[in-house]
C-alpha cells in the first residue's frame, strides 16, 4: 500500500469542514456511530445484491472528457448505495475523524499488521466483527487499527477500497452544503 493516508485523510476532512459537517462539537462516539452505520448500509446493500458496476463506470467515463455532473451521473447508477460505496463511506467517517483529531495514520504498518481472517466470514459476521472493532474502547484513539480491518476485509473480497474511497470523494466534493438536507 503505498498510499499517503495522511494526505487522504486531510483531504476528506477539509472536504467535510467546507461541507458544514464540523459546525459544531461532536464526540468521538457521535462519529463512531456513523461508521456503523455505513456498515449496516453495506448489509442492507448485500442483503439487496447491489454492487458497483466499475467496469460500466469507468467504460462510460472514458468514452470522452466528461465534466462534474456527467460524473454525478455515471457514480448515481453505477457506484452510490453500493456495497463498495457503504464501505468506502465507513472508511471517509474514520478518516474524517483521524482529520478532526489530528491522528497520524502513516505511522502504522497496515501490511504488516494482524487482522482479523475474513474469509471463512459472512458478509454479515465480517461487518459485525467490525463493528466490534468499533465499538471497543480499546480502539477509541486508534482509528487506523479500524481502517486496517476494512482494508482487510476489502482485501479478502478483492474490492479496491482506494479507487472506491477516490471515486465517493469526488462526489462529496461536488455536493452541495450538508449534502442538500442532512443534519448531521
Amino acid at each position: 500500500m503505498n498510499l499517503n493516508l495522511n494526505q487522504l485523510r486531510d483531504k476528506v476532512y477539509q472536504c467535510a469542514v467546507a461541507h458544514g459537517w464540523h459546525e459544531e462539537n461532536l464526540s468521538d462516539e457521535h462519529f463512531l456511530c456513523l461508521v456503523i452505520s455505513e456498515l449496516m448500509e453495506a448489509v442492507e446493500a448485500d442483503r439487496k445484491g447491489k454492487h458497483a458496476n466499475r467496469v460500466n463506470f469507468e467504460y462510460y467515463m472514458k468514452q470522452r472528457k466528461r465534466d462534474d455532473e456527467e460524473f454525478m451521473y455515471a457514480f448515481k447508477h453505477g457506484i452510490k448505495d453500493s456495497v463498495e460505496d457503504e464501505l468506502s463511506d465507513a472508511c471517509i467517517r474514520l478518516l474524517d475523524l483521524a482529520g478532526l483529531r489530528g491522528y497520524d495514520l502513516d505511522s502504522f504498518d497496515y501490511e504488516g499488521s494482524d487482522t482479523e481472517d475474513y474469509s471463512d466470514m459472512t458478509f454479515t459476521e465480517s461487518m459485525f466483527r467490525i463493528c466490534v472493532y468499533v465499538t471497543d474502547n480499546f480502539y477509541r484513539d486508534e482509528p487506523f487499527i479500524l481502517l486496517n480491518e476494512i482494508f482487510a476485509f476489502c482485501r479478502d473480497r478483492n474490492i479496491d477500497i482506494f479507487w472506491h474511497i477516490k471515486q465517493k470523494m469526488k462526489y462529496n466534493e461536488l455536493r452541495p452544503y450538508k449534502h442538500g438536507d442532512k443534519s448531521y
